[in-house]
Formats: structure tokens, C-alpha cells, sequence
């Protein structure tokens, strides 16, 4: 067969990424943190950029949730074609709303006052007050939370006295983790350092002495052990029960009183001696602080008995393009290459407002078809949940599955009952077992975990069990959709917990 050349023309539709789209996908899906930093090295790249710090500045974004007419959707859904991916991608016209010219008045006024004639004296002392309210830092008073390696640091030349003995020493404490723990092989420890592995473990004897107590410890058991030499309350019975601290956790009590030699009297007093020590004693040093999560949108019951939803203004950063400072720069640029890089400049910032205010927009029409979706968990529980997913909201708003997607990631909804991840929302559906609707996965946890929570020892449920109860209420599920569900929430067997609840009779007692 032979090869010839030809020329054919074809039409065809091809998405094209520019960069300018690829920005816009990008904030989308960026938290409000990594938004809030992104701004910060836009601002310090681009000249043209400045932030915009006052209140009136960003109206804030309120509505309520109701239904929408297919005419108002095919309106709303004209703005965010440009973001739908789902589309052959148009070019943006037009730009953001907003008069720049008052934006970046010069405030001329003089510093002394409004007749510029203020006396040396005040001057002096205007100058001098440097206790003013606005220049205290509340936080150069708050002492720091010293670290436990600080805190055994510290303790470790009134324990030590031998030089050599001492560098071994510090350098078991730069090996302890946050809870007090040393994970470390003493042979190989001592060949690196070069030292009698005896010495290692003289010196590591005397450090478990030091405050806390439990600390440098290689194991739970001994970590307990430590604690209890402490309160001089070791003996040989509470040493062999930490030998067999798994049959604990399994709660087998007759194989753990044979172990032990005691009888359940004993056994009892033990473990509950055990419950009073810190596994964990190096945590209450140098705890690092969580950062609480800051919802992106707000949700609030309005007076009519809606929802009324709005953006959270803290996390949404307000940039403004300083034209006037464009137009005098442009006046004075003389080469082609200033002239293009202010242009640049100029095209990047009026790009980057548009594609903040799109952003805040997709992410509350995306809020608001979420809460009208659902909207009977707001109003009656998780027990409610309505199964839901991206191809749903996507058609209700006319956009792409995958832009949803974006917009429901790392993003966060204040409500009146929790702060909840957008993705919280979209669940997968459990078919009911007559003619019902289906029930979400999210509610039949929480349907699981009510039946388990209200089980006594002489009445625990098996997994049949809990599919029994389950199908009598009209959800048809399998056993090992049940054991799935138990094991995420880290709920433990049945015969697991009807050991925990005896011995927690027994403790009672």
C-alpha cells in the first residue's frame, strides 16, 4: 500500500488554557490561607496592586436561599462561562465595577495639625509617648511555653555532673520526641558516639529521674513504670500487669488475672491506679497551637425561616488597581520595554480583581445550592442528610462537575450547627429497602453510632444485628457496609465492647 500526502481540513473544538485561566482554576481552589498568601507576593510584584483595608471597600455578599427561576440561573451561569470548563473557554469582557479615582487620594493634611504650628513642647511629647494604646503589643508581655527540650535542658547539669556524661546526655534530649519518648537503639547509639554502651544507659538511668516523670522512656510500659517508681507504688503484681499491657487493651481479664496472679478485686484496683498516669508526658510542654479553621461562608437563619448565606469578608482579600499611579508612571516611561511591562502590570492586576471577585462569586452560588440542597440537616439534624454529589449542584448552576469540585475543596461553612468542609455535604446514597427515597451514607453513620452509643453490657448488637434494626427502619444495607462504617468511626466489635462495659460495671462498683 502505498503513502501519499495529502491536505484535509477538519473542525474541531479545543479547550485552550491560558494563563490567565489557569489562574483563575488555581484560586479556586486555594484555601483562604494559601489565597491570602498568593495576594501578599502578587502585592509584592506588582506595583499597580495595593490592598484595600477599608470596610465600605467590600460590600458584603448576603442571600437568601430560595429557588431560582431557570431564567435567573441562565443569567447567573453568563458570568461564570468563562470559568465552566465544560465550554469551549471565551474571553472575558468588561472588568470589575468600581471607581478607582477616589481610591488613592493623597491625604495631604500635616502631621502638627490643621494650622501646621504645633509647639516644640507637644511636639516633643507626641514624639516621646511611646506608651500610647496603638503602640503596646500585648504580645511582648506573654512570656513563651518553654519546650520539653528546654525544660530537661535545664535539669540536666543538677543531674549530671561528669562532662562526657553530660554531652551523652544532651544528646539523648535532642533525640526525645514531644510526648517524652526516646526512640533509639542503644548499641548503635553508643557506637556513634563512641562510648562504653554501659555509660549510655548510666546516663540514660539517671535522666528518667528528671521531670516529668515517665520521660525518656522506649515503651508505654515502661513510660507507666517509671511513673509508678515515682509514687514509689511499683511492685512485682503491677510489673507483671504492664508486662501484659496487649490483654489489657483487649480487655481479656481472665487470661490478664492469670497472668498477673491476682484476683479481680486487685485486678480493678490496678488498672485503675493505670488510668491516672499520662502516657503521654512530655505533651504538656511546648504544646503547639492548632490553627482554628476560619469558614469561608457563613449561614444564619433569616426572620422568614430560610437561610440566609454570606460570604465571610475576613478571608476574602480586597486588591485594588491604583491607576493613578499607572497614569503618572506612563507619562514618564520613554522605552518600549517600560512601557510593556506596565502594560503587563496593568493587564496581570485587572485579571487578578476579576478573577477574586468570580472566585467569591462561584464560591456562594455553589453555597447556596449546597444549603438548598440540604436543606433539612440545617433545620433538623445529620440524621437528615440528603445524598448529594457534584453532577447535581454542577447541573442546578449550570457549571462543570470539576469546578465544583474545586470550589467545595479546602473550603469551610460556618452553621448554626458546626463548622462543616463543603465536601462534608456530598455523600454517597444508600438505597432504602421499600419504596423509599434513598438515606445518605453520612446518616446512617450517625444512625450506627446512636444504636451503639445506646447499648448496654447485657444487650450489645453484632454487626446482623445492626443490619437488622437498620432494614426494619428502610435501609437496606449488607454487614460489611455496616463493619466499614463501625471501623471508620473506630467503634471496636461487639465483642470488644461487651468486654469494655463489663469491666466498666466493674469498675462502677
Amino acid at each position: 500500500m502505498a503513502l501519499t500526502a495529502k491536505l484535509e481540513l477538519r473542525q474541531g473544538q479545543q479547550l485552550v488554557m491560558t494563563p490567565q485561566l489557569q489562574q483563575a482554576i488555581r484560586l479556586l481552589q486555594l484555601s483562604n490561607l494559601e489565597l491570602g498568601q498568593f495576594v501578599e507576593t502578587e502585592l509584592e510584584r506588582n506595583p499597580l496592586l495595593e490592598m484595600d483595608d477599608t470596610p465600605e471597600a467590600a460590600p458584603k455578599a448576603e442571600r437568601e436561599a430560595e429557588p431560582e427561576t431557570p431564567s435567573e440561573r441562565s443569567e447567573q451561569a453568563g458570568d461564570d462561562e468563562w470559568l465552566d470548563l465544560g465550554k469551549p473557554v471565551a474571553e472575558a469582557d468588561g472588568g470589575i465595577d468600581g471607581d478607582y479615582d477616589g481610591a488613592f487620594v493623597d491625604n495631604g493634611a500635616s502631621p502638627n495639625g490643621p494650622d501646621g504650628g504645633e509647639s516644640g513642647w507637644a511636639s516633643l511629647r507626641q514624639r516621646s509617648n511611646s506608651f500610647s494604646d496603638d503602640d503596646i503589643n500585648p504580645e511582648a508581655f506573654v512570656s513563651s511555653e518553654p519546650s520539653l527540650r528546654d525544660h530537661l535542658s535545664e535539669q540536666l547539669p543538677l543531674a549530671v555532673k561528669d562532662h562526657v556524661e553530660r554531652l551523652i546526655g544532651q544528646h539523648l534530649i535532642d533525640m526525645v520526641d514531644e510526648a517524652g519518648y526516646l526512640h533509639a537503639d542503644l548499641d548503635q547509639l553508643a557506637t556513634k558516639l563512641g562510648a562504653p554502651l554501659a555509660l549510655v544507659e548510666k546516663v540514660l538511668a539517671t535522666l528518667q529521674t528528671l521531670d516529668p516523670a515517665g520521660v525518656f522512656a522506649r515503651s508505654l510500659a515502661e513510660c507507666l513504670a517509671l511513673q509508678l517508681k515515682e509514687q514509689n507504688r511499683y511492685d512485682p503484681q503491677i510489673a507483671a500487669l504492664l508486662d501484659n499491657l496487649d490483654l489489657l487493651a483487649a480487655h481479656n481479664l481472665p487470661a490478664l488475672r492469670k497472668a498477673v496472679g491476682a484476683d479481680m478485686s486487685e485486678i480493678t484496683d490496678m488498672i485503675e491506679e493505670i488510668k491516672h498516669l499520662n502516657p503521654k508526658p512530655g505533651l504538656k510542654f511546648g504544646s503547639v497551637q492548632l490553627q482554628p479553621v476560619v469558614p469561608d461562608v457563613l449561614v444564619r437563619q433569616g426572620s422568614n425561616g430560610g437561610w440566609i448565606i454570606e460570604l465571610n469578608s475576613d478571608t476574602l482579600p480586597r486588591v485594588l488597581v491604583n491607576r493613578t499611579y499607572f497614569a503618572q508612571v506612563n507619562k514618564t516611561t520613554r522605552t518600549e520595554k517600560d512601557r510593556g511591562y506596565l502594560l503587563e502590570c496593568l493587564q496581570t492586576a485587572n485579571w487578578l480583581v476579576k478573577s477574586l471577585d468570580q472566585r467569591a462569586r462561584t464560591i456562594l452560588k455553589v453555597a447556596e445550592e449546597i444549603v438548598r440542597q440540604q436543606d433539612a440537616f440545617f433545620t433538623y439534624g445529620v440524621q437528615h442528610l440528603r445524598p448529594l454529589n457534584l453532577k447535581t449542584v454542577a447541573d442546578a448552576i449550570s457549571m462543570h462537575e470539576s469546578t465544583v469540585s474545586r470550589v467545595t475543596s479546602n473550603k469551610y461553612m460556618a452553621t448554626p450547627r458546626g463548622i462543616f468542609e463543603l465536601k462534608y455535604f456530598f455523600t454517597s446514597a444508600i438505597q432504602a429497602s421499600g419504596e423509599g427515597e434513598a438515606h445518605s451514607s453520612e446518616a446512617v453513620r450517625h444512625r450506627i453510632k446512636q444504636m451503639i452509643d445506646g447499648e448496654s453490657a447485657k444487650s450489645i448488637l453484632s454487626d446482623d444485628k445492626l443490619v437488622e434494626k437498620l432494614r426494619a427502619e428502610g435501609i437496606d444495607i449488607a454487614r460489611r457496609t455496616v463493619a466499614k462504617y463501625r471501623e471508620a468511626m473506630r467503634i471496636p466489635s461487639s465483642v470488644q465492647r461487651r468486654r469494655e462495659k463489663q469491666l466498666a460495671e466493674r469498675m462502677a462498683r
